[in-house]
């Protein structure tokens, strides 16, 4: 239990410092901290993820004539 406690602490630490003197107050903003912090790396595992889907989507075709080329989106 000791363990949990803390790492518990450490992790309310690591978010900001103590909100309040009454622990388990401290305790409530801190876990209203983790929440908004897992929104926000769920938040960017999915734009990470929506970037890695789509890399290299553009598809181009050249066509050499003469003497100039055109791209053209296909």
């Amino acid at each position: 239990m000791k363990k949990k406690k803390t790492v518990w602490r450490l992790w309310a630490k690591a978010l900001g410092e103590k909100a309040s003197k009454c622990d388990r107050e401290s305790d409530r903003i801190a876990i209203i901290r983790s929440v908004i912090f897992i929104t926000y790396l769920i938040t960017n595992l999915f734009i990470v993820a929506g970037v890695i889907r789509h890399w290299n989507d553009d598809k181009i075709q050249i066509e050499i004539k003469q003497d100039r080329y055109e791209i053209r989106d296909i």
